[in-house]
């Protein structure tokens, strides 16, 4: 099994790994224990040296929304506004049109998010579960720091578990049960942010993990022991009974210190803290929709949810199709 899968699991949640489903129960070391399941997964399938896109670049492609968002509101012709993408992008007529055609549909359904704008879009899926869409185009290490953030206050407000997926254009939550997305991001403050995220990220395999490297290196663990050499499972889990004492005694500790400052490999603090303050501060607004479907620009990083179940489904029907065959 992948080790960023495992870092992210909790008790409950659901993954597919060679095609089939999978609950998570728990896990002891290297080793983890599920049992069968069904159903779309919780755990979005991971994309393997995928690289983020950056912040700076997706700050430019907001405010390329913000122009073609203008435009739309002026009622200017499509032909002026065909003109300009391919002014703008470079592109050829084909790639103008799709563009065009793309956000006439997110304008006309529901709004453009932008630079000045974050939309977040409420949805209701199937068997009424229920869907927060945040509509942030900042880079999927942002989106990592900011849906961490959200879905802490969330899960300890409203006690309940909630399903996280990012993309570089977004997260969403999703619960059985109502969540209040808009009021758990209105908590999040300059002062308050990095506190919270680090209490989000305490809480996931990911800095237990990391503890046990830094504290292999600063010989608070022993790879060997009287010419013995432990297993990475031993050694993990003599970490995480490390962790949970340095946690109790002291939360200044170096070594912990030091493993959560490496955690900013998986996160945008930095970045994600500007849009907390451009947020508190009023120079981006908050717009909310509700959908009865997921808007265009929602609907890819919410179909990303089934769309590996459906694809396991589908290579059921085929074998079942050959095997009637033969």
């Amino acid at each position: 099994m992948n080790l960023l899968l495992w870092n992210v699991l909790k008790k409950g949640d659901t993954f597919i790994l060679g095609g089939r489903t999978y609950r998570f129960n728990y896990g002891k070391g290297m080793t983890i224990n599920v049992t069968p399941s069904v159903g779309p997964p919780t755990i979005p399938s991971w994309f393997s040296q995928q690289l983020p896109l950056s912040f700076d670049l997706a700050m430019d492609i907001q405010r390329f929304r913000a122009l073609i968002d203008s435009k739309f509101q002026f009622k200017r012709p499509k032909e002026e506004i065909l003109e300009y993408i391919n002014d703008y992008l470079y592109v050829d007529d084909f790639a103008a049109n799709s563009i065009y055609e793309y956000f006439v549909e997110q304008y006309k359904y529901a709004q453009i998010p932008s630079n000045k704008k974050l939309l977040i879009e409420y949805y209701t899926g199937f068997g009424g579960r229920k869907f927060v869409v945040f509509h942030t185009l900042f880079g999927r290490k942002v989106n990592d720091a900011l849906s961490r953030a959200v879905a802490y206050i969330v899960a300890k407000q409203y006690n309940m578990n909630v399903t996280v997926s990012i993309s570089d254009n977004g997260f969403y939550l999703s619960a059985d049960g109502k969540i209040g997305g808009l009021e758990a991001f209105k908590q999040l403050t300059p002062e308050n942010f990095k506190f919270i995220l680090l209490q989000a990220l305490d809480k996931t395999e990911t800095l237990a993990s990391r503890f046990r490297h830094c504290a292999g290196r600063s010989l608070m663990t022993l790879r060997r022991y009287k010419g013995e050499s432990k297993s990475v499972g031993r050694q993990q889990v003599r970490g995480k009974i490390l962790l949970k004492y340095v946690q109790e005694m002291d939360d200044t500790f170096p070594i912990l210190q030091e493993a959560r400052e490496a955690l900013e490999d998986y996160t945008d603090i930095d970045n994600a803290l500007k849009v907390i303050e451009n947020v508190y501060n009023e120079s981006m607004t908050i717009k909310t929709i509700n959908t009865v479907i997921p808007s265009p620009f929602a609907f890819n990083l919410i179909s990303q949810r089934y769309l590996v179940f459906l694809t396991k489904m589908i290579k059921q029907s085929l074998l079942k199709e050959c095997i009637k065959q033969y």
